[in-house]
């Protein structure tokens, strides 16, 4: 008879364990589980709508930009291989940042603020930075590219913000800790962004610092009076310019001066009355014509999108940014890590805003701010850090609940190319729900007894 020694019961226990893990994943992915209770939902519900994201914006900016590119460069696919170029990069720099652990990313957010706050004055100086349409936010690059620090401010603020945070999770009962320095901090950011100036980039930093506040528990009177400074600081900043007080003069009435302040918003408004509900069809778009829209394959690439695939087009849009929004959220109710719940909270808040406000202002429900929409408008220096913070949500994904028993119990590549048969999840399951066979304990050798057997040594027990 043998017992059971103290590391046999732990590995027994680690045991049924990884039966119950690896069981509860063969029925997520035998389709008996409810598709947003399976243990990969997020990482499929992110990946998907950005990577459909990425295939529209794509297709409509080769679509918008053709007479442009034809009239600059003389080939109606020049811009529109600039931004595959930009995507071409993107994609890889995505994929590794789904692969670095949480550790990786709040190492790097000291480094990364401190390199953002020295581009951002960089930018300012004279000689440095390029100035188009009377903002200094680009520094020229070899091979015609430029650099928008302002875009590397959003996932640098929201991870500092985030580890900071962390730290001091133990103070953050008192408000002077919640506040300071995170404030200052991300006060001087939007300071130098406004110095560009650049106001539709500074409201997104905003929300990204608002949906940190918020997460780490500030309190709702607080909150509410910060709300309201910030609201009110930016009417002040709006109203300080002649250039912003036509633009929001020109939203109330954008017909009243249909040839200067409100041509752009008057031609989105033709460009999505065109599209009806089906709209003109892919490349039929006359808005992207010359005397049409300005920025069609920039700021106003979803009125493109209406005029071409029509409202339902549109909606198609409005739905994959929902899904990716709601995704960020969820990653950041399912996370146990107080950094990534941060993190992916204002990531997904940098997301809905920019997107709300691309998106209302081409539809006439907010003033025009020249902000991109993300992942389907063309610009690199967007693109990039958009697509490494999309990584990061993926990485944080691949980390919730169950998610890991799942990607280990996947079909490996090697198996793939070797043509192994893996079993089904079914039978995954049940082979690992089997119970193992008992070791049979070793017993010396019996010896023969009988008249000639050898007798045993006297002495020896």
């Amino acid at each position: 008879m043998t017992t059971a020694t103290p590391d046999r019961v732990v590995r027994r226990s680690s045991g049924t364990a990884a039966v119950r893990s690896a069981g509860a994943a063969g029925r997520a992915s035998s389709g008996r589980t409810p598709v947003l209770q399976r243990p990969l939902a997020s990482y499929h519900l992110l990946l998907t709508s950005s990577l459909l994201l990425l295939g529209l914006g794509l297709m409509m900016v080769f679509s918008a930009s053709s007479v442009r590119s034809y009239a600059s460069t003389g080939s109606v696919l020049s811009i529109g291989i600039k931004q595959g170029t930009f995507i071409a990069v993107g994609l890889p720099l995505m994929f590794a940042a789904s692969r670095l652990p949480v550790r990786v990313y709040r190492a790097a957010a000291y480094p990364l603020l401190l390199v953002t706050f020295a581009l951002l004055i960089a930018v300012l100086l004279p000689g440095v930075g390029n100035e188009v349409k009377g903002a200094t936010s680009w520094i020229p690059l070899p091979l015609g590219f430029n650099l928008q620090p302002s875009e590397l401010a959003k996932p640098a603020l929201a991870l500092w913000g985030a580890d900071l945070l962390v730290r001091k999770r133990k103070l953050l009962r008192v408000q002077r800790h919640v506040l300071v320095p995170l404030l200052p901090v991300s006060g001087l950011v939007l300071l130098l962004v406004l110095l560009q100036p650049d106001f539709g980039t500074t409201v997104a930093l905003a929300s990204i610092v608002v949906a940190l506040l918020w997460v780490a528990g500030i309190p709702l009177q607080l909150f509410g009076l910060l709300c309201v400074g910030v609201a009110s600081a930016g009417g002040l900043l709006a109203l300080s310019s002649p250039h912003r007080v036509e633009r929001l003069l020109s939203f109330r009435d954008p017909f009243a001066d249909a040839g200067d302040t409100g041509y752009q918003a008057v031609q989105g408004f033709y460009a999505l009355s065109s599209g009806g509900l089906f709209g003109l069809g892919p490349g039929a778009s006359r808005e992207k014509w010359a005397g049409g829209l300005p920025e069609a394959h920039t700021d106003y690439v979803f009125a493109i999108i209406g005029e071409e695939f029509g409202l339902l087009g549109t909606l198609s849009v409005v739905a994959l940014f929902a899904v990716l929004i709601y995704t960020g959220v969820r990653i950041a109710q399912r996370s146990v890590d107080p950094f990534v719940r941060l993190v992916s909270f204002a990531v997904a808040a940098w997301f809905a805003c920019q997107a709300v406000i691309n998106m209302g202002a081409v539809v006439g429900l907010l003033p025009i701010t020249g902000i991109p929409l993300p992942m389907v408008s063309f610009g690199g220096s967007a693109m990039l850090p958009t697509l490494v913070s999309v990584g990061m949500l993926l990485s944080f994904a691949r980390a919730e609940p169950g998610a890991a028993a799942a990607l280990r119990a996947r079909r490996g590549l090697r198996s793939r190319l070797r043509g192994e048969e893996v079993p089904t999840p079914r039978q995954r399951t049940a082979e690992r729900a089997r119970p193992a066979a008992r070791p049979v304990a070793r017993t010396a050798p019996r010896r023969p007894r009988g008249p000639g057997a050898p007798r045993r040594p006297a002495g020896r027990t």
